[in-house]
């Protein structure tokens, strides 16, 4: 039995697996059990796997690359015109077997367990602060509901808890401590969102790309290590705009009939690079707004034209090409030249 191309369809505990050999023809089709992936694998010969990138799908690429395989990763929104039939675990895993196979199918790269790692640091604390803004909402609402109206929050948090507790004193003892709890909490998070915010920069540091991204105005260290976490190989991108479209910052085209028409964003790819990317945007645009100073003409001159929340976007869509610029190139960012440009 020569099988050259397998299908790996993977789940949480059960996965289906489909091989064809050199004429196309199925030679194994079989279901397993999470136990025994790895050992079919290891009993086959080295063969080229596709598995779609989905959750757990670099674990399992890189396992079964260490076995000998070509193991390569497809976007699940590339694999679904190959399903023949009805969705279940067969049909996937042989729509995986032959969208593998095309000579126009994009494919991911493999992550490390260290990018993985860093990633779970952006991850983390990401939730840690959509925790720390749910909370102070919370609070804010409950002390609505006894009259009083806090203002502020999270950005100056030790003022808006010790507000609180001035504010509490004629509360009911029950209300009362029931929102010192809420405060206590929400430090607690803050505080844990720090400590993740302070192994981000310590990794940052050790990296060299995400040191020569943070270069770029509106560019800070988060975002420079969630890029260089997530970006494993930049030249997988042949221009700057194409990694502007991976992120979603490049107009939703509805074109027919040789008439194009372009639309808002399309908000496709990483969404939280995006964010970061249209953060760091909003404050350079908005202190250009604030300022006097006329230096940067490309802003200037797009806010003369087009309203804030659009010059916002497209100065992270010109951030995300320096960006791509940078990582395939091995340049440092260069304001000089950026200013004579």
């Amino acid at each position: 039995m020569s099988i050259t191309v397998i299908g790996l369809d993977i789940a949480k505990n059960v996965f289906q697996v489909h091989g064809v050999d050199e004429t196309g023809q199925i030679v194994l089709r079989r279901r397993l059990r999470r136990c025994d992936v790895l050992r079919l694998f290891g009993e086959l010969s080295p063969a080229l796997v596709g598995i779609e990138a989905c959750h757990t799908g670099h674990f399992w690429a890189r396992q079964i690359k260490a076995l000998g395989h070509d193991v390569r990763l497809m976007p699940p929104q590339f694999v679904k015109p190959y399903v023949k039939s009805q969705k279940n675990d067969a049909a996937d895993a042989e729509a995986i077997c032959e969208a593998v196979t095309r000579p126009s199918m994009r494919f991911v790269p493999i992550k490390t367990a260290e990018q993985q790692s860093v990633l779970l640091l952006h991850r983390a604390r990401d939730l840690l602060i959509r925790q720390r803004s749910s909370l102070v909402s919370a609070i804010k609402a409950h002390c609505a509901e006894f009259g009083i109206i806090l203002a502020g929050g999270a950005r100056d948090l030790d003022r808006f808890v010790e507000k609180l507790n001035d504010v509490c004193r004629d509360l009911p003892d029950v209300a009362r401590d029931m929102l010192a709890l809420l405060g206590m909490q929400v430090r607690d998070v803050a505080a844990r969102a720090c400590e993740v915010e302070k192994k981000l920069l310590v990794w940052h540091r050790t990296n060299e790309v995400s040191r020569r991204l943070a270069t770029i105005p509106g560019v800070g260290p988060i975002t420079a290590s969630a890029i260089a976490a997530t970006v494993v190989d930049a030249t997988q991108f042949k221009t700057g705009r194409q990694f502007a479209a991976w992120l979603g910052l490049v107009p939703q085209q509805h074109s027919s009939g040789g008439k194009e028409r372009l639309g808002s964003i399309s908000k496709r790819g990483d969404g939280y690079i995006r964010r970061l990317l249209i953060h760091g945007a909003r404050a350079i645009v908005g202190w250009r707004k604030r300022s006097a100073s006329k230096t940067d003409r490309w802003i200037s001159g797009l806010l003369d034209r087009r309203p804030v929340n659009v010059a916002t976007v497209a100065l992270a869509n010109k951030s995300a090409r320096i960006a791509w610029a940078l990582m395939s190139g091995g340049t440092d960012y260069d304001h000089r030249r950026c200013r004579a440009a």
